[in-house]
């Protein structure tokens, strides 16, 4: 396994998100990356109070921050694998043994910053970032998330229906 891969961060412009990572529709959560290098992504995603996760306040309950940093994740994979003249294989989030929130929910309207950084990652396909969520300089949420890019998905999948 390998520790973090040091390079630069670039500023944008990048593709449209749509472009990058396959979520769609009510599932798609980021807006647009603002900033990537081989190590790190930025990512930002606002609060939209007619979502579907949307509380009586038009606030995104604080645990979505697991899927908005999983987003940044697939987001960082395959832009470097898109740097690379690739694709990005299909992967999985495995999870994380600690999301620390430090609010209960992010308020309606909110633009937040999701930041993803490779800390680990080895040639089987497992993965870990430090993550952090951020408003307006403020950290609301931080974690720790693994990640799996199986070489052979489709086989994965079927396997883990078979078990």
């Amino acid at each position: 396994m390998t520790g973090h891969i040091q390079s630069d961060e670039h500023d944008g412009p990048f593709p449209p998100i749509e472009t990058i990572i396959p979520h769609r529709g009510t599932m798609l959560l980021v807006d647009e990356v603002i900033a990537c290098s081989d190590a790190a992504l930025t990512a930002l995603a606002t609060v939209r109070a007619d979502a579907w996760y949307a509380d009586e306040h038009g606030a995104m309950p604080a645990w979505i921050g697991i899927e908005l940093m999983a987003q940044a994740v697939a987001a960082h994979v395959a832009l470097v694998a898109m740097r690379a003249g690739g694709r990005a294989r299909p992967g999985v989030l495995l999870g994380t043994r600690s999301y620390r929130a430090h609010v209960s929910a992010f308020s309606r309207d909110a633009r937040l910053a999701i930041r993803a950084e490779e800390v680990l990652r080895s040639e089987e396909g497992h993965g870990a970032y430090e993550c952090t969520i951020d408003r307006d300089g403020e950290r609301c949420a931080e974690a720790v998330i693994k990640v799996f890019q199986p070489h052979d998905f489709q086989t994965f999948i079927e396997g883990s229906f078979s078990s």
